[in-house]
Formats: structure tokens, sequence, C-alpha cells
């Protein structure tokens, strides 16, 4: 590779030219130059995408010496969110605190979806995710996974599971589990896990797959009963619940993923950079530790692996969402 010459670099700034990477490596050096960066969440204050959002908006803001502010623009199942920043200017100030749902499911769901999943995002780096637990009302009369299947197929149709809404991480697991076990139940949609979970409780509806912080505790109370987790290997807040393939159903695994992105063509050194703190703050005591103690696992990894897990799984939800014909009013 031949590197331009002392002469030809001062000709080309007199003649007010930019060399080819030039542009890139002086807005990277630059940045963040204390100005402040956002954080867009697609979902409204207090679920695990803010909570996640704000912890790392804090220690990257420590970091980096400069504000991370953490901006809440919730609807249509965190698409909205994803779509503003989609369409900002990819200089490392306007990034998302994306969900499986905005960032993979949506194409399969949404014709009309107002961004490219693969083309309009720059993924920096995965952080973590959280399973599902299939949670029943105790006048449910199923103390597992086999008579819970048993139960259904002697009932097409009968029973009930809640969701926070049509596509959501809820409604796909149950999607999944009937199409592992030849089961056939109603779906109950919600505007959010929390009216899914009070009408669960009063028994309104038999089931629900939730996100374990919102049903450990009145698990213990003995409210709701967990038959089984959505993940692959048991969990550490919750070892005696088993997972769908211990229980005897296979192909029934969930998981939603929550990760850092930006707009599509951002500098690969600020990218670069983003990745690189976001992932010592995955190693921190205090972070590992809020993060598990709402059932996440920690993902991290290079954004280039992530750009092709996400065009994985995305494709892998978009068959479930064919087979199982899920479509949305």
């Amino acid at each position: 590779m031949r590197f331009p010459s002392r002469r030809s670099l001062l000709a080309a700034a007199a003649l007010g030219f930019a060399l080819p990477f030039a542009g890139t490596a002086a807005q990277a050096q630059a940045w963040p130059d204390n100005k402040p960066i956002r954080v867009v969440v697609g979902f409204a204050p207090g679920g695990f995408t803010d909570v996640l959002a704000r912890l790392i908006g804090q220690k990257l803001s420590e970091r980096l010496n400069t504000p991370v502010v953490v901006e809440n623009k919730p609807g249509a199942a965190g698409t909205l969110g994803a779509d503003f920043v989609a369409k900002a200017k990819p200089d490392g100030y306007t990034l998302l605190l994306a969900h499986s749902n905005s960032n993979s499911v949506a194409p399969a769901l949404y014709p009309k979806l107002p961004y490219n999943i693969l083309a309009d995002f720059t993924p920096i780096i995965p952080v973590a995710n959280t399973p599902l637990l299939l949670t029943v009302h105790p006048s449910v009369a199923a103390k597992d996974v086999k008579e819970f299947v048993a139960l259904a197929k002697a009932r097409p149709g009968g029973l009930r599971f809640a969701s926070s809404g049509g596509g959501s991480a809820q409604h796909l697991a149950a999607e999944r589990f009937q199409l592992a076990t030849g089961t056939e139940m109603t779906h109950i949609p919600y505007k959010g896990s929390g009216q899914a979970i009070v009408d669960l409780l009063s028994g309104q509806v038999e089931l629900n797959f939730e996100s374990p912080p919102n049903v450990m505790a009145h698990a213990k109370a003995g409210k709701l009963r967990l038959l089984a987790i959505t993940s692959n290997k048991r969990s550490a807040l919750l070892p005696d619940v088993p997972t769908m393939a211990e229980a005897g159903v296979k192909n029934a695994e969930m998981l939603q993923w929550f990760a850092v992105m930006g707009p599509a063509k951002m500098p690969a050194d600020i990218t670069r950079r983003l990745n690189n703190e976001i992932a010592a703050i995955l190693k921190l005591p205090d972070v590992a530790e809020k993060i598990a103690s709402q059932g996440g696992e920690i993902m991290g990894g290079s954004s280039e692996d992530f750009a092709k897990f996400i065009a994985s799984d995305s494709a892998g939800f978009a068959r479930l969402v064919k087979e199982a014909k899920i479509t949305l009013e």
C-alpha cells in the first residue's frame, strides 16, 4: 500500500480536499467532545430495556467523561424508538438500546416497517439476554409441563395465555410452545406486562410466558406456579425450575436479547470504541450482579459477530411467524 507523502497531504489540505480516511479519523478523535450522547429506549421507563440503558449509560458517562442521557420513546413494540435512531445522524451521539422485538422480529410482523434491521443500523454490541418462564395460575390442574401439555390437549383453545401484546416475546414464546407440543391455546394480548400479570394473578387467564423478575416474587408467595424456563440451561435464580428440554419439550427455547446499536454508517473507530467501552462495563461486578438479579445473562462480543447473529435470529423468527401463521391486527 502506498501512503501519501507529506507534500500531498499539505496540497490536499490547501485545496480543501479530504483524504479517504481523514474525515472518519478526525471525527473519531474528537468524539465524544463533551457533547451529550443520547440512548433511545423504545419502551416505557421501568422495564429491563430501560434498566439496562440507564445502567450502561451511567457507566459510559463515567468512562467517557461526557453526559449520557436516556430518552424513552415507547410504542409499537419498540419500533418507534428504533425508527427514530435509524433516521438519526450517524455521528455516535444517538444510540439505541435495542430489543429483539424491534431489531429482529419486527420485519416478519410489520410488512410496512419503516426501517431495515440490517441496512439501517450499525450493530455495536449485544448486552444481555433473558429467558421466559411458563407460569400458570394455581388453579391450573398441572404440576409439571407433561401434565400441562396433557391438559391443553384435552381442552383445545380452552386455556388462555396472556402476553404484553401481539408479536411480543411472550406471545412468540407461547406460539413456539404450541408448535412444539401440538397444543392449541387462546391468546389474550394486553398493552404491557403489568395488566397481564394482574389478570394472571386473579385467574382471568390461566398462563403466561413471562420474564423472571415479573413473576418470581409471586411464585415464592404461592400465588403462581413456575413450570419451565425457555433457556437452554437452568437459571441460577431458579435452580429448581427445569428447562423446556428437560421437561420433555424440544424446540421451545426462547430468549429475548438487548443490545446497543447506532444508525447505519457510523464511523468504524467510534463503533470500535463503544464496543470496547461497553465490553469493559459488562465485566464490572456491580453491572454483572444487576443483570443477573433480573434473570439476565451477559452476552458481549464483536460488532461483526453481532451483525451475523441478527441476520440468523431474524430468519428464525420469520420462520416461526410463518409456521404459526401469526398476524397482527
